[in-house]
């Protein structure tokens, strides 16, 4: 596999970062994965980093170097980081069970395979057109499939944020899967939170990216969703990658994973305590978020037996 990829996470205008974000690779298959948590103190924040931590974590056992069916794995992966997620809050006693969004996509033989649940994304950007892309598991996206509201009431729309299918929670996620999709020369993945395309819209993701650098792309992304959100910027996070033909020269930055040893996976994971705002009075110590980091090794561990 040739490709160049780039990843990166901001707190916007929050007191805390609850989105959680990691890409791994063995010589030939890539993860890439996406999560934004919901729920008060610290509760988003475990929601979003069990399900980034288990599934990469299931990734890094089972590429060796390839998954045996990268579709079930992403299927079974969702469903499991949620059983993972629901076991958490009934081990705590939680009254309000955390919950995430996610998507996560696996490049294997050329073929990329996604999975989501919920109002994260993925875009699939050819000739700088968006080639596929997922569909929201949200109020509005409802709205808009039975032809009440357009594109530009659903961006403004008090339900906006409503989500139906998510990890965690009281119900089991509706986690829809993609069909394989062959990845061609120059190709862009994309994957979101909803404080980036929320602003920019999927013009400015095909904008921002098409036909360009992932590497200085995203963040200047990153910067116009900041300044379009203004006072009430969310949490944003997004990781891109640029597909290479293998038969193509090499370039500045790209990955090629040809002489790579069979059992090594490289990962990337943003870390649980960088992701917050420097602390105030009343705020998470860091001792409640070195506690929560070892309940999460633990659910994992415990959820993975």
């Amino acid at each position: 596999m040739k490709f160049t990829i780039y990843q990166e996470s901001r707190i916007g205008r929050r007191k805390s970062n609850q989105d959680r974000l990691a890409y791994c690779y063995s010589r030939d298959a890539l993860l890439m994965v996406i999560a934004d948590g919901m729920g008060g103190h610290l509760h988003g924040d475990i929601a979003a980093h069990l399900a980034v931590q288990f599934i990469t974590k299931a990734f890094q056992r089972e590429a060796t170097p390839t998954l045996a069916e990268p579709a079930r794995f992403l299927s079974r992966v969702l469903m499991n980081a949620h059983g993972a997620i629901v076991d958490y809050a009934f081990d705590k006693d939680l009254d309000d069970a955390p919950r995430t969004t996610v998507v996560a996509c696996v490049v294997q033989d050329g073929l990329a395979h996604w999975a989501h649940a919920g109002d994260s994304r993925l875009y699939l950007l050819r000739h700088g057109r968006i080639a596929a892309q997922t569909r929201d598991h949200s109020r509005v996206q409802l709205l808009m499939d039975q032809g009440l509201l357009d594109a530009e009431a659903a961006a403004h729309h008090p339900e906006r944020n409503r989500i139906y299918s998510c990890l965690g929670g009281t119900r089991a996620p509706q986690v829809e899967l993609s069909m394989p999709m062959p990845l061609r020369d120059k190709d862009i993945l994309a994957l979101c939170t909803d404080g980036v395309w929320g602003p920019v819209r999927d013009q400015g993701v095909v904008d921002g990216l098409a036909g360009t650098n992932v590497m200085h792309a995203v963040p200047k992304l990153l910067d116009r969703a900041e300044q379009l959100a203004g006072p009430g910027c969310d949490n944003l996070s997004m990781i891109a990658m640029y597909w290479h033909d293998e038969s193509g020269a090499a370039h500045d930055d790209m990955e090629s994973t040809q002489t790579r040893a069979l059992d090594r996976v490289t990962t990337q994971l943003n870390v649980f305590g960088h992701a917050r705002a420097p602390t105030a009075a009343g705020d998470i110590s860091d001792d409640e978020i070195e506690k929560a980091i070892a309940e999460i090794n633990h659910a994992i561990h415990k959820y993975s037996r």
